[in-house]
């Protein structure tokens, strides 16, 4: 006879998350009985939420333990993505209660819960500790991003990125799930850290088919998520179609939890296979940062151009992935945070520059706004400063740990490699600056006034990245610590 043990609830290993949940399910019910005057409280309803998410996050910080009969762990990486998610969640609703002007559809009930049911998902991608909850909060945070990227309803290139989005998706998400059913069926159990034992116990088990085969399509899932060359090709249409404050959440929010996920299965569950998949992993980097380079020097729309240049930030990351060493998952963590300073910053400033339901997303539209409009010059110079690597910019800080650690693992021509990268962003990332500060108008552009939620998104984005970039040592210490703490 069957018994089912229903595991103890603890509530407290989850609250943030609860947090979150409730939160979405209160703006959703809000939207429904308040009427036509309760939709201007939805976004401040939500950012109480996120912000409530945020302090629970550290009153709860340093209770490390594994919950739920072992499906999520409860530790310092785990809560370090955390961060990463509510401070995105955060900064993407500010932005978006300022973005209601240009897209009025995403002032409803339905576009807050479905930002935070994504962040929810995130979060538990960031502790996961058993293959099936990974796939549960990957979808969580996938059909929710599905829906939030062809949210402009009346607009044919929205509707056909959400549509690309979804059908890719799910070709991903079956890749992973057939891998997990493979390495199931390998080793008998779904939970990473007894994965970890069991693998480390029967190495002669590392390279049977079943796990091999288990592992690549594992690394196709994954891939998909994170923009990795050769599954990137998706991005740039969908960043393009998709609202800027939903491209914007899902460029930094959907890379931190994949990443999350990716750092989790591959150095606690096949920590054993790690000489195996570096090589592979290595060409990967190699690729997807000098295509997603390459490619965006062409670009002449600034959203597709921030998407490959999300591929090639991708690419960076794997670098420091390659290396695999303790310092360098902190330097992952670090590089995360700083990234999504500077890439909500900028989506933040692509969102201000529209008008009446029209977006201005050509490059040569921002000729002359750095003058005109002073302070979306100077917040998306510092963040395209930061994308690039100039000091004293958090990108700077992030590529050094990522590219000195390199080298002190021995893979000085990858760290070389990603150097060459980071100069050739150079030319795309000061081009916009350029054409902000040095070249005139080719056409009137009328902007609004921005709000008092952008202007806030805004300073807080760009202090950030100044912060870790000036003084990066609270950060790193705390990057440091948590990536210690990786169950």
């Amino acid at each position: 006879m069957l018994e089912f043990v229903v595991p103890a609830l603890n509530l407290k290993a989850i609250l943030p998350q609860l947090i979150l949940a409730l939160t979405a399910l209160t703006v959703l019910l809000v939207d429904v009985f308040a009427g036509k005057d309760g939709k201007t409280s939805l976004g401040g309803l939500s950012l109480i939420g996120v912000v409530a998410a945020l302090v629970t996050l550290f009153l709860s910080r340093g209770d490390f333990e594994s919950a739920y009969a072992g499906m999520l762990a409860v530790d310092g990486f785990g809560f370090f993505i955390t961060l990463i998610i509510c401070l995105v969640a955060l900064l993407s609703i500010l932005v978006a209660i300022s973005y209601e002007k240009v897209c009025p559809e995403i002032r409803s009930g339905e576009f807050y819960s479905l930002l935070l049911f994504a962040a929810f998902g995130m979060s538990f991608m960031g502790s996961a500790s058993n293959l099936i909850m990974i796939f549960v909060a990957l979808e969580t945070m996938s059909i929710s991003i599905y829906v939030l990227a062809g949210f402009k309803r009346d607009n044919l290139k929205s509707i056909e990125s959400a549509l690309k989005y979804f059908l890719l998706g799910a070709f991903a998400s079956g890749f992973l799930l057939f891998g997990f059913a493979l390495i199931y069926g390998a080793a008998g159990t779904l939970d990473i850290v007894k994965l970890g034992s069991f693998f480390t116990a029967h190495p002669d088990l590392l390279h049977q088919p079943l796990v091999m085969g288990g592992v690549a399509l594992m690394t196709v899932g994954f891939g998909f998520k994170i923009a990795m060359f050769p599954f990137h090709m998706w991005t740039p249409d969908v960043y393009e179609g998709a609202p800027s404050v939903v491209t914007g959440f899902m460029a930094t929010g959907v890379k931190a939890a994949a990443f999350a996920a990716l750092v989790r299965v591959f150095f606690v569950a096949f920590a054993a296979l790690q000489t195996d998949w570096t090589t592979i992993m290595w060409i990967a980097a190699l690729l997807t940062m000098t295509v997603g380079n390459l490619i965006a020097i062409s670009q002449t729309n600034i959203k597709r151009m921030l998407a490959y240049s999300s591929i090639a930030h991708a690419g960076y990351l794997l670098i420091g992935f390659v290396v695999g060493s303790e310092i360098a998952r902190s330097a992952i963590l670090f590089y995360l945070l700083g990234y999504a300073f500077a890439n909500i910053g900028a989506f933040a400033v692509i969102s201000a520059m529209g008008s009446k339901g029209e977006e201005y997303n050509e490059l040569s539209d921002f000729q002359g706004v750095g003058f005109k409009y002073p302070m979306l010059g100077l917040t998306m110079s510092i963040f395209l400063f930061s994308m690039a690597g100039i000091p004293p910019a958090a990108g700077f800080m992030g590529k050094f740990f990522i590219f000195s650690e390199a080298i002190k693992a021995g893979y000085v021509w990858l760290a070389i490699f990603g150097v060459i990268n980071s100069v050739i962003s150079l030319y795309y990332y000061l081009g916009v600056i350029v054409r902000m500060y040095f070249k005139d108008p080719e056409r009137e552009i009328s902007i609004a006034a921005p709000a008092g939620t952008l202007v806030a998104a805004l300073s807080l984005a760009a202090f950030g990245v100044l912060q870790m970039g000036i003084f990066p040592s609270y950060v790193w210490d705390l990057a440091r610590a948590s990536a210690k703490m990786l169950m």
